[in-house]
């Protein structure tokens, strides 16, 4: 962790926790919007949830900060008559994730927790063990001893996410479910709090990047940014198994990674590239030959074409109840944004050479 780090963890772990999967963000805009509030920023929000935070309002250029609120889950499918749920994922699951699990059901009824259940390994044949799991062969078991009292609680269409608390591990690394990408929204935030200079800078909580980028698309058609600068994970390619020579170097503890391909903009790239030089703040490059898969992406292409770039937090176990990351990295993201944002000119124009 950097010396004099003071970087507002209760927050952080607050956003975490708070229960919203892709299209049902309420409750972790709720937590960014209170502390976008107390941070003195115009706050405001539109039709389907993003919220924006606005620090200096009239001032030049207008740079847009966006990280997503929603997170992967479930989405219930069908209550049977021994009152197990069926579920569907809502992002991209990996099955072997979800078994054993907690969940926390978000019903028409109010908050039950469930259990992930599938076929013990005792009752399996030789033939099944063998083979990998699918969310069809696994159940959410709420305790209900039948359908009519599961959907006291419980209907389709609710949702549910990973039960899983925010951890505090060895160096100054923490683990959560939903860290892809609160901590983007955190960072948003924080930076667009910290940055000085002229600019006027609007941290976007965005909603349903997880399926497709609705918010990021609608958020950067309302603001017209002259300059938007998305903050999201991307993989920490330090764990067993994984070749650098086909996914790059990005190390966590390695500072933020700064996305180099066809989507991102030249010229802001090169100038997040300067500021960390500047800085002195460590930076990694994360290769993206197309698109990105952020909410970059969608911004990039709003309106006439909006100068677009990627920042991102080096996580291990990516779509897991289990993401980590490491605060220095967090802590040196907030401070190369802030840094890039103070050192903009008014007039600043960010052409394609």
């Amino acid at each position: 962790m950097l010396a004099g780090m003071a970087l507002d963890l209760a927050f952080l772990k607050e956003l975490t926790s708070a229960a919203g999967t892709s299209g049902f963000e309420s409750r972790p805009a709720a937590v960014w919007r209170a502390r976008a509030e107390a941070a003195g920023a115009e706050v405001d929000s539109d039709a389907y949830g993003n919220v924006f935070a606005t620090f200096r309002p009239g001032g030049s250029p207008r740079v847009m900060l966006a990280g997503h609120i929603d997170e992967i889950g479930l989405l219930v499918s069908y209550v049977d008559d021994d009152g197990f749920l069926y579920v569907r994922p809502v992002g991209g699951w990996d099955p072997m994730q979800l078994v054993g699990q907690r969940v926390r059901v978000l019903g028409h009824g109010g908050d039950v927790v469930g259990l992930v259940g599938k076929k013990a390994i005792h009752l399996m044949s030789v033939d099944d063990r063998r083979k990998v799991p699918k969310i069809d062969d696994l159940w959410v078991d709420i305790g209900a001893t039948d359908r009519e009292e599961a959907e006291r609680w419980v209907r389709a269409g609710d949702t549910a996410v990973i039960e899983q608390p925010f951890v505090e591990l060895l160096n100054g690394r923490v683990a959560s479910r939903a860290i892809d990408d609160r901590v983007g929204a955190f960072i948003a935030l924080e930076a667009a709090r910290r940055a000085g200079g002229e600019a006027e800078v609007v941290a976007v909580a965005t909603v349903q990047e997880e399926i497709g980028g609705v918010g990021a698309r609608a958020a950067a058609y309302r603001l017209r940014p002259d300059l938007a600068i998305a903050i999201d994970v991307t993989h920490a390619i330090d764990t067993p198994g994984l070749e650098k020579k086909i996914h790059g170097e990005v190390p966590l503890g390695g500072g933020p990674a700064l996305a180099a391909g066809s989507y991102v903009h030249r010229t802001v790239v090169e100038g997040l590239r300067n500021a960390a030089e500047a800085a002195g703040i460590p930076v990694s490059t994360e290769v993206s030959p197309r698109e990105t898969a952020t909410d970059a992406d969608h911004i990039a292409a709003s309106r006439a074409g909006t100068p677009s770039a990627v920042v991102s937090i080096p996580n291990r176990y990516m779509h897991s109840p289990n993401e980590m990351v490491d605060l220095t990295d967090v802590e040196r993201t907030i401070e190369l944004l802030a840094h890039y944002i103070t050192g903009l000119e008014p007039d600043a124009r960010f052409l394609h050479d």
